[in-house]
């Protein structure tokens, strides 16, 4: 199938002041005489990008090994910054990365705080997350896709596009699909605006590595593959914990065994989504809640508004649809 020619694509100039002084990367700081001495904790500490890191340890529970990979960059970009300071020349890193994970796994969060990291060690003009997947990027007709790909690429200029599920712009199967014109348009700008936006293509691990197999052009531009973990059980059940604090609810002591064997349960079954799942079994068991109150008849009190009981949960599908074959059974202990 011969493919549409595209013409080369062009950053969105700017047509204000605002636009022209945006467009301009971050001042940063003087340069140095080769005897000076930099003080690395001090530059991280007024780079801000601690309080960064110290947000990502708060919104995810566990995930050391990704947490310690972040780090990392975050070093070698805070120490790449100091050593253009005094002079040294080098390319500037390479950033475009690869998120492969089970959904859930805090990959959209990472990627949010990676953009802002970025900004705040200036190497982004602006440090937003433009999220999108196939459906953003690949049109259905001759002509629909380049414009599409690069309106998304142009709204994340100065910043990290996020292509969730990346692996679908890839139909070997179809010779008429267009998703291959979007990837050779990413391919372009991934090279040639590699000073101005990062790319994290994100997904399921097996499906990823085949996409990158598929694609030799678009792995070889992607230099750090970090890897999300399904979430362990005492995992999932800190992430509840942290979710119902914040919404100003709590777990009687009663309902903790209820949570954790619903869980067991829940990461057996189809689509299991680790926090996602979390959220939303934590939703449905919040409707329960004011249901049970609301049908009781009797006055509540602060503590009645506040408390999830074993009943917010016992009554979900999860304990009567069979597990492994084996019929559910309510939870006990």
């Amino acid at each position: 199938m011969t493919r549409p020619q595209h013409q080369p694509f062009r950053a969105q100039p700017a047509s204000s002041a605002a636009a022209r002084a945006e467009a301009q990367p971050p001042a940063g700081p003087p340069p140095l005489a080769p005897d000076a001495k930099v003080d690395l904790q001090a530059a991280r500490a007024e780079s801000g990008v601690e309080k960064v890191l110290t947000e990502l340890d708060t919104d995810l529970v566990g995930m050391v090994p990704v947490k310690a990979r972040i780090a990392e960059i975050a070093a070698l970009l805070l120490v790449d910054g100091q050593r253009a300071r005094f002079g040294l020349s080098g390319s500037t890193p390479g950033l475009h990365m690869s998120f492969t994970g089970s959904p859930g796994t805090g990959k959209t969060t990472v990627a949010l705080r990676m953009a802002e990291m970025l900004h705040r060690l200036g190497y982004s003009r602006r440090g937003h997350l433009v999220s999108v997947t196939r459906d953003d990027l690949v049109g259905q007709y001759v002509g629909h896709t380049a414009p599409k790909t690069k309106d998304a690429l142009k709204r994340a200029m100065g910043g990290v596009l996020f292509i969730d599920e990346a692996y679908y712009l890839f139909r070997a199967e179809n010779e008429r699909d267009y998703g291959q014109e979007a990837i050779e348009i990413l391919l372009q700008v991934m090279e040639e605006h590699r000073d101005d936006l990062v790319v994290i293509f994100a997904g399921y691990a097996d499906r990823m590595d085949q996409f990158f197999a598929a694609n030799p052009g678009l792995s070889s531009r992607v230099a750090h593959h970090i890897d999300f973990p399904d979430y362990s059980i005492d995992e999932l059940m800190a992430i509840g914990q942290l979710m119902v604090a914040r919404e100003g609810y709590r777990f009687a002591e009663s309902t903790l065994p209820v949570l954790r064997e619903y869980l067991s349960r829940r990461s057996r079954q189809p689509r299991f989504a680790n926090a996602r799942s979390v959220r939303n079994a934590l939703e449905r068991a919040r409707l329960r809640h004011a249901n049970r109150l609301l049908e009781s008849g009797l006055p509540v009190s602060r503590d009645d508004l506040m408390e999830l009981r074993p009943e917010d949960f016992l009554s979900s599908r999860v304990f009567t649809d069979p597990v492994d074959g084996t019929p559910a059974g309510p939870a006990t202990g």
